[in-house]
């Protein structure tokens, strides 16, 4: 099942991790926002949660769950294919989602058409069903969509090497599809970040701001890993303040 930690107390936001991570990990740089009037609600999805991880991940089933973590009412952030989980979470509850931003969620099926966004899946593709060990998988996965490996500690690498058969097990992005029409019509705010690194992300980003009805920012600095560029935690505070994303905090 998918585990929990709550740190800070306030405006209620669920920050939802990608593949290859675990919550407290990938939002470690947003934790800051505990003391500034935030109960941030940082779950690690079912599949992650597991030691040694058995199954693959879910962003369907992924999606209720999160839903559920929302409450009466919160912010809700994803970053990569728990951008995905996130959409889909916001679209089962629009009444309970106070904004949502997502960082480079892979939304393949709303750009498939573009050049960009066809390469990317075609270098990424192929290594789900090639056979190689788990740790070849993520030095082949990762410079493909972003993070190149030897800018990562070997610390780093291992703990993702062991999480790396609930993505390789798990749902394929380009299988997703976005609800674009329940969140053009919802009352929320939308905010899709991608990182300048990659222009099939790019494409994927813009075509989903424009589908529903969203703001596309930019922050470059850290690759696929947007949730680590500069300016991305301040973003993220200016949006629930109701503010422009290029306004000061």
């Amino acid at each position: 099942m998918t585990t929990v930690e709550v740190w800070g107390s306030g405006q209620r936001v669920v920050l939802v991790h990608g593949s290859v991570a675990t919550g407290p990990t990938e939002w470690q740089g947003q934790r800051v926002l505990a003391d500034a009037g935030y109960e941030l609600v940082v779950p690690t999805r079912r599949a992650y949660a597991e030691t040694p991880v058995t199954r693959g991940e879910d962003v369907v089933g992924d999606a209720a769950e999160i839903a559920d973590l929302l409450g009466d009412g919160g912010h809700l952030v994803g970053h990569s294919s728990g951008g995905l989980v996130a959409l889909l979470a916001a679209a089962a509850r629009p009444d309970a989602v106070r904004s949502l931003v997502v960082a480079e969620p892979p939304a393949f099926s709303l750009a498939e058409h573009e050049p960009a966004v066809a390469r990317l899946r075609a270098d990424v593709e192929p290594l789900f069903s090639e056979a190689m060990s788990d740790r070849a998988f993520l030095e082949e996965f990762l410079p493909a969509v972003g993070s190149p490996v030897d800018e990562l500690p070997t610390t780093v690498l291992e703990e993702w090497e062991r999480l790396v058969p609930a993505l390789r097990r798990g749902t394929l992005m380009w299988d997703v599809v976005v609800p674009v029409q329940a969140l053009a019509d919802a009352p929320f705010r939308i905010v899709v970040v991608s990182g300048g690194h990659h222009p099939g992300f790019t494409a994927m980003c813009t075509h989903l701001a424009q589908a529903v009805g969203g703001e596309h920012v930019v922050r470059p600095g850290a690759g696929h890993e947007v949730q680590e560029a500069p300016g991305f935690t301040d973003l993220l505070r200016r949006v629930w303040n109701g503010r422009p994303t290029d306004s000061p905090i």
